[in-house]
């Protein structure tokens, strides 16, 4: 979302996942108004982590929306790397709340589809590229950026403001949270439309292969920058 690139976004093509916001924004709106069905108390995943939500959330079903939005996108661009990513994208958990809805969509790369397993050094490129994305639905202002640890993973964050594009009434707190598994590359996100639902996505209790639980988002999440 920066208007200039930053030192460590200096890395591989194949490393920009820009896509992957932007299919969490354009998915994102269209399931605001899904069926949905109640979330379980918390999701466990073969790529590597659990994430819970409360039990009055209510699980979407993506796939459909998901992808036809990835077809568009493998469309739009002749990268056959992005394109190859693109196809690999999976989404363990899709849930929206409230009313006005928020959303809450975990996406992941899985490296056994992807053909290459992404490195520490890499996750700045990977995360700022997801964010970066969301302009393509939504307009961003104040962003914040920053980077902590859940026990041996390291995460990129980062928090802005955002209006759904053609609809300038639909106010969100957008927050992007990525981080490197074993088997996967993962972003949490969320358009949280009041501060009670951020506080729910922050506090969702996350397990990172097979580390004890914590909080995805601790309080001081955005005390340390990323590098420059």
């Amino acid at each position: 979302m920066r208007t200039t690139m930053p030192v460590f976004m200096r890395v591989g093509a194949i490393m920009n996942a820009r896509w992957i916001a932007a299919l969490f924004a354009l998915c994102s709106a269209p399931l605001l108004s899904q069926t949905a069905t109640p979330a379980t108390a918390s999701h466990t995943s073969a790529l590597g982590f659990s994430y819970a939500l409360p039990t009055d959330w209510q699980v979407v079903e993506a796939t459909p929306t998901l992808n036809d939005m990835k077809q568009r996108q493998a469309d739009q661009t002749a990268n056959q790397n992005e394109k190859k990513g693109i196809g690999c994208v999976e989404i363990p958990i899709t849930a929206r709340h409230g009313d006005p809805a928020s959303m809450v969509v975990v996406m992941a790369l899985p490296f056994d589809c992807f053909g290459q397993q992404m490195t520490e050094k890499d996750l700045p490129g990977f995360a700022e590229g997801a964010s970066e994305g969301l302009r393509r639905a939504l307009v961003i202002s104040e962003p914040a950026f920053g980077t902590y640890t859940l026990g041996t993973h390291s995460l990129w964050i980062e928090r802005a403001h955002g209006a759904l594009i053609g609809h300038p009434e639909a106010h969100y707190t957008v927050e992007v949270t990525c981080s490197l598994l074993k088997k996967s590359a993962v972003c949490w996100m969320t358009m949280a439309a009041d501060d009670a639902t951020l506080q729910t996505f922050e506090h969702g209790m996350v397990s990172l292969d097979g580390e004890a639980p914590v909080a995805l988002v601790p309080a001081t999440a955005f005390d340390k920058k990323p590098t420059q």
